[in-house]
């Protein structure tokens, strides 16, 4: 059950996160957020035959879960200095495709900046003030490609790969409450005490 509820929200926005970045067998791709949209960009990165995932991430919890989703490596770093950490990774080169799932002015910033030329950046984490600069964009030939996730479009793949046990997107779902804590829930997930919730009647 849990992973059919996740098929439904978090994991069709992840798979989307993947599908308009480009990922396909043997890219670098670099996930900014390690949130329930941010793993499951993971999961779906490896399932679209990815080579390498860098997973950021601060959090222990979080990266585990990474890890268990295909994530090669892990960084802390944010900003400029997340940046020069996956230059280096890639010898100066950047990722073919960067996931961003946060929406702020500095993880779109850093998601463009980790990406190569000519390469993709999705971004599914809804905006918040972000201004981007044309010129920059312009000299550098990224895409980008972004929005509300067409989640019905995936649906029937989606269902499948649970159904048949190739994967398991429920585990983002790492706290369960009844109906009547709903608040408790946004509580525990705007403190980073919860990845997300699973509500019960």
């Amino acid at each position: 059950m849990p992973s059919l509820l996740a098929t439904s929200d978090v994991l069709g926005t992840g798979w989307f996160a993947a599908d308009a970045a480009n990922v396909k067998p043997g890219v670098t791709v670099v996930v900014v957020g390690d949130g329930a949209v941010g793993l499951l960009g993971m999961l779906s990165a490896k399932q679209m035959g990815a080579e390498r995932i860098i997973a950021m991430s601060r959090h222990a919890k979080r990266q585990k879960l990474a890890r268990e989703y295909g994530a090669t490596d892990i960084i802390a770093e944010r900003g400029d200095e997340g940046v020069e950490r996956i230059m280096e990774m890639t010898k100066g080169i950047g990722a073919d495709s960067v996931l961003e799932c946060v929406g702020t002015q500095e993880s779109m910033t850093q998601a463009i900046h980790a990406t190569r030329r000519g390469g993709h950046v999705s971004y599914v984490g809804v905006p918040h003030s972000v201004a981007l600069k044309g010129e920059e964009l312009f000299y550098t030939h990224v895409h980008l490609h972004g929005g509300p996730a067409p989640v019905r479009r995936y649906l029937p793949k989606l269902i499948d790969l649970v159904l048949d046990c190739k994967f398991n997107p429920g585990k983002v779902f790492d706290l369960t409450l009844p109906l009547d804590q709903v608040a408790e829930g946004y509580r525990a997930m705007d403190q980073r005490q919860a990845i997300k919730v699973l509500l019960r009647p």
